[in-house]
């Protein structure tokens, strides 16, 4: 359910500049640095490999769940909106891909997912439990000198097959009025949950309804932001705000008690948050979507892969079954697998 690492000795790389930093204590600095050095020349030695594209998929990825009862379920949170305990319900569902003849490799596996769906938020964690392969697109929460922020997205298309029905497809998002209301539901729920840690007047809207184009999704994104109190310490921020309510729904703990009957199932670490506190009080947390995370081998060593969509009263289950396989392909390809038939 959690895992923190302590990072002492690490590399980070500005993309831009093209720089490397090599980064440790100052009695350990020399050495580590010429570590770094000696990997940086080792991997411009390296040729391009040339299987990271798409592979064709060799096998199909099993569902909790089928396409047709995740329909159901979809016609059950209409129920529950209609009796007024929930005005949002983030629905989620789970693919699974077993580790077959030979265990899956989450290295590999990460630089085919990275390949083909590059994200800024994207990232790989290996910890002795299970590895976490995500090419996430959504912040959570980013902290800077004292200004929290965080990036909720609700609404999603998928890319067109050329520029004219891409552009089609990204005006579809961005007039939609199912989706406008799916995102401005989960930003008001955000307000309420940062303005519980943040100074009076401070919680405010930068931008809303932004469409943001990734290599296989158009996403509707917003962003809300607000000065931390003074004494607001990274437990009490979240306390606030975890989970995050573009998973959940809205009101929070009335959508998280109908969805795990729901579900059926715990989502683990899908739908949560990884990412990194610093010593001098940053943070960046992304949301846990878009992630393969892989089991150890003493666990089996299957592959999952969790996927959903926000569920509201003007939600059409055949559209809704649409999106959760569109926001899932890509992970599974990475892995090797298909869409189970039907989604």
């Amino acid at each position: 359910e959690a895992a923190w690492l302590r990072a002492v000795e690490f590399v980070a790389f500005d993309h831009a500049a093209r720089r490397v930093w090599a980064v440790a204590p100052a009695a350990g600095a020399a050495a580590w640095a010429e570590r770094v050095r000696a990997w940086v020349r080792a991997g411009e030695a390296e040729a391009s490999n040339p299987t990271l594209g798409r592979d064709v998929p060799t096998r199909t990825a099993t569902a909790r769940v089928s396409a047709e009862r995740y329909a159901e379920l979809i016609e059950a949170c209409h129920e529950i909106i209609r009796a007024g305990d929930a005005y949002q319900l983030c629905l989620t569902t789970r693919f699974t891909v077993p580790a077959g003849e030979s265990p899956h490799d989450p290295v590999e596996t990460f630089r085919r997912l990275r390949a083909a769906s590059p994200s800024h938020h994207a990232g790989l964690i290996i910890t002795p439990e299970a590895a976490i392969l995500s090419a996430s697109p959504e912040q959570f929460l980013g902290v800077e000198r004292g200004l929290v922020r965080t990036k909720p997205i609700k609404g999603t298309r998928p890319r067109g097959a050329d520029p004219t029905a891409d552009a089609a497809l990204a005006a579809e998002l961005r007039a939609s009025v199912k989706e406008q209301a799916e995102n401005v539901m989960i930003v008001d729920l955000m307000r309420n949950d940062l303005a519980r840690v943040c100074e009076p007047g401070t919680v405010r809207v930068d931008s809303l309804l932004a469409v943001e184009s990734y290599a296989q999704v158009h996403q509707l994104v917003s962003t809300v932001s607000g000065q931390l109190l003074r004494d607001a310490t990274v437990g009490a921020l979240l306390a606030a705000t975890f989970p995050a309510g573009s998973m959940t729904g809205a009101p929070k703990r009335s959508a998280m008690t109908h969805l795990l009957e729901l579900e059926g199932a715990q989502r683990g670490v899908y739908a949560g948050c990884w990412g990194f506190v610093g010593f001098d009080g940053t943070v960046d947390l992304a949301m846990v979507i878009r992630t393969i995370v892989i089991a150890s081998e003493q666990a089996g060593g299957a592959a999952s892969v969790g996927s959903g969509g926000g569920i509201t009263s003007g939600s059409i289950a055949a559209e809704e079954v649409r999106e959760v396989a569109v926001k899932v392909r890509a992970p599974l390809a990475a892995l090797g697998a298909a869409v189970p038939a039907g989604w």
